[in-house]
């Protein structure tokens, strides 16, 4: 634990190894490594006040004074599990002693207590006692533990950190049905290895939670990684399914991967959902918005009061998803946006991708109110603007590394390509099929 030096700054113990603290200045830091401090977590936002020391210059500042580094950003209204699990996470791995601070160190002792509840080791009706003992007003982490309590559906996030993707599973507590969406089947692209360690992470957890599959969905064929829905499938029988335009994103990827015997119509899912489409989990009513623009038939899942956006928009601070995909189109993308904002300002938005900015841990929920607010893509900007500066940034980004590897695999529903007579399976990669693009 820290040892005699005296804290720079006024630092409260809130854990068995965990200490907050107010903003720290960067000549703090070195005095936090003579305490005994072995990792900082900053969970203040870039740029929440002038002046503030920037995520860059304290991650510099920690490794010259020998400590690790951790960016957790959150703010009260925007904290979600994904950031609870984060920040548990950060402790749990340091070495020793954490300092974590935000301006005054509520949002820090919020993440902590958050998770103590969620995890049984307090109970909600003592957080805000525990909060006057520290001298903090933790009121905030009450009202979020309040509201999560009531939420429907229960959404538990999977990050892939290789492909930088996150699945869902998706349950109504009611009944313990639940839906996956968009699992990955892991994929080496250097030595052609799979595996099944996502996929089964994920049934792992339906188990543990006693859930029934109901579902496997995938909101679109996949650029960026292997769709495990047939793995899945094999192993709990629930039917899957994806959009019904995905017989269009077949037919145009038929002609490039030259591949006259795939069938087009959609029949390697069980169900292709309509436009506008209903259906339920367990006792949650749940639609369709069919999304094109990314892809010809991108779908939203909305399920209750969560909407499943994948590659539409992502988190505030990362924009939306390219348009230069075959099929893509920034205006279809801009006019999909528009539909999903049109969702009650409430709605919770979980995004497919989290790319990480100013190396941030992985976060993926939202709500629409603050898309609609913080959205760097689309916040302020008209249609003609968006239009203009989507299809100015697509010219600069490289394909992703497995487009061409995924969508042969994807297109067929996440079947891998049957055996050949030597018992192997191959890919098949077309040359120059995508005209002038980034490398």
């Amino acid at each position: 634990m820290p040892g005699p030096v005296p804290l720079p700054t006024s630092a409260t113990r809130i854990g068995e190894k965990l200490f907050i603290s107010a903003q720290p200045s960067l000549d703090d830091f070195p005095l936090f490594a003579a305490a005994g401090f072995r990792r900082v977590i900053s969970n203040r936002p870039a740029a929440e006040q002038e002046g503030q020391p920037t995520p860059v210059s304290e991650r510099k500042a920690a490794e010259a004074a020998g400590l690790s580094y951790r960016f957790i950003p959150v703010t009260g209204s925007t904290i979600t599990e994904a950031d609870v699990r984060a920040f548990q996470e950060a402790v749990s791995a340091s070495d020793g002693p954490v300092i974590a601070h935000c301006k005054s160190g509520i949002r820090s002792a919020s993440l902590h207590v958050i998770g103590e509840v969620l995890d049984g080791r307090l109970a909600q009706e003592d957080v805000t006692v525990r909060g006057h003992e520290w001298g903090l007003d933790l009121s905030g982490a009450a009202r979020w533990l309040a509201q999560h309590a009531v939420q429907t559906p229960q959404v538990k996030g999977f990050f892939d950190p290789r492909t930088f993707s996150v699945q869902y599973v998706v349950s109504d507590p009611a009944t313990r049905h639940c839906a996956i969406i968009d699992a990955v089947l892991d994929y080496d692209e250097k030595s052609g290895a799979t595996a099944t360690t996502n996929a089964d992470l994920i049934l792992a957890y339906v188990a543990e939670q006693g859930l029934t599959v109901a579902w496997i969905l995938d909101t679109h064929p996949h650029a960026d990684h292997f769709s495990a829905a047939q793995y899945l499938h094999g192993k709990t029988g629930a039917p899957t399914a994806i959009g019904a335009h995905v017989p269009d994103v077949q037919r145009l990827w038929q002609s490039i991967y030259n591949w006259p015997e795939l069938q087009t119509d959609g029949s390697q899912w069980h169900h292709l959902f309509e436009d506008g489409e209903a259906f339920k989990l367990g006792s949650i009513d749940g639609r369709v918005l069919f999304s094109p623009g990314h892809t010809l038939a991108s779908i939203t899942f909305v399920i209750g009061d969560a909407a499943f956006v994948h590659d539409t928009l992502f988190m505030p601070d990362s924009g939306t998803a390219r348009a230069d995909f075959p099929g893509g189109s920034a205006e279809a993308l801009w006019a999909s946006i528009q539909a999903i904002l049109a969702l009650p300002d409430e709605t919770r938005i979980f995004t497919g991708h989290d790319y990480q900015p100013e190396g941030r841990a992985p976060r993926w929920e939202s709500n629409v109110a603050e898309q609609k607010l913080r959205n760097t893509h689309i916040a302020g900007l008209s249609k003609a603007e968006f239009i203009v500066r989507r299809e100015a940034r697509d010219k600069t980004l490289p394909m992703p590394k497995l487009i061409l590897h995924a969508l042969q695999v994807n297109i067929a529903g996440g079947r891998l390509p049957k055996p050949e007579d030597n018992g192997r399976r191959y890919l098949k990669i077309p040359i120059d099929a995508l005209g002038d693009t980034i490398w």
